[in-house]
């Protein structure tokens, strides 16, 4: 084991294109009962029509291009490939922050907001606002997997973040995250807080009351965490059951009207759509649910980092400030107008204006 970072750049071969685009081309598809819409899952129409779409005018080489324009690197943590995108700001004052997704996230969350962290001035910022900006791959997810241990969950993973960031050269840092990044972030500071400036979260379990989440849609995460093995036949043979699969969550958790493009871009949803596919990570993806241990909003242990906590309206499982407030060293709470699940691709300027905000007084 080294503690060896090499540059990784991303070359799909053309021979996974063209297995992708026959299999779309020759998807069996089900019945459907008119008139149900989203009520049963991914409507038919919809999913035919963006199927369509990705096998017809989705080009993934310009994304791969866009992808590699940011540097991207791997590396060997714990068992576990590592990769991550990693955006070294020019500013001499800067300081290093990791911006962590969760499922059915990826990278591509933060695609819009890395340039304007790591180099406000060259976007019309303050040049004080400036960041040293690492965005990490899940353990199991993308370029990071699949992994071969069944128990890379939050925990596991938190341990892992101050690793990356030691071998980067950054003592001390940021943490942003939504959804398992948010867990992951959280667990980071807990375990290490001398070396954590301040964790800005857009999800907080603990702080959620039950009756918040909403009935129906927690079915997925209850499968993947008891047998996501089950499901990653269906995912990692059928790119229409992959699509299908993420597509209804980012319907459902989005700040969107009918379909999720109200919200995120289509050819967004389908790039992370393809980090799943062409790496095969359905399934070491889904075991980051059977890998959390605990049940689902326990009481964690106490964090008394300063934290941030930025509650989007349209995002699933909304905290609250008092019940986060017993837990957590709450410093900032805001209430952004607009936005879901994913705000780096809802609404970036309101999550880049919010991570600035709680980290200014913490430099």
């Amino acid at each position: 084991m080294t503690d060896e970072i090499t540059p990784f750049t991303i070359a799909v071969p053309q021979r996974d294109l063209d297995d992708l685009a026959a299999r779309l081309a020759n998807t069996r598809w089900p019945d459907e009962i008119d008139g149900v819409g989203w009520g049963l899952g991914t409507p038919l129409g919809y999913l035919q029509d963006l199927a369509e779409y990705w096998r017809l005018r989705y080009d993934w080489r310009t994304h791969e291009e866009r992808l590699n324009g940011f540097p991207g690197f791997l590396t060997n943590i714990d068992g576990a490939n590592v990769h991550f995108l990693h955006a070294r700001s020019p500013e001499p004052d800067a300081i290093p922050l990791v911006l962590t997704h969760g499922w059915p996230g990826s990278i591509v969350e933060f695609l819009d907001v890395v340039g304007p962290l790591s180099d406000p001035r060259a976007y019309g910022g303050d040049p004080e606002d400036a960041f040293h900006v690492v965005v990490p791959s899940l353990p199991g997810f993308g370029f990071s997997g699949p992994t071969t241990e069944a128990d890379w969950g939050p925990g596991r993973i938190a341990g892992a973040w101050p690793v990356l960031m030691s071998r980067l050269g950054y003592e001390r840092f940021g943490l942003h995250g939504g959804d398992w990044g948010a867990i992951v972030s959280r667990q980071v500071g807990v375990r290490c807080p001398e070396r954590v400036l301040g964790a800005h979260l857009t999800m907080l379990p603990h702080a959620v009351p039950e009756r918040e989440f909403e009935d129906g849609e927690l079915g997925y995460a209850m499968i993947q965490a008891t047998k996501p093995q089950t499901l990653a036949y269906g995912l990692t043979d059928s790119p229409a059951g992959q699509l299908g699969w993420l597509a209804e969550k980012f319907k459902s958790f989005s700040d969107s009207r009918d379909v999720p493009e109200d919200a995120i871009d289509r050819d967004d949803l389908l790039t992370t759509v393809m980090l799943y596919w062409l790496t095969g990570t359905a399934n070491s993806s889904s075991r980051i649910y059977a890998a959390q241990g605990g049940a689902w909003g326990e009481e964690p242990p106490k964090s008394t980092v300063p934290t941030g906590v930025a509650v989007f309206p349209k995002d699933t499982g909304r905290p609250l400030r008092h019940l986060a407030e017993r837990t957590d060293h709450i410093v900032h709470w805001s209430t952004p107008d607009r936005g879901g699940h994913f705000p780096g691709l809802e609404v970036p300027d309101l999550l880049i204006d919010d991570l600035r905000t709680f980290f200014r007084p913490l430099r």
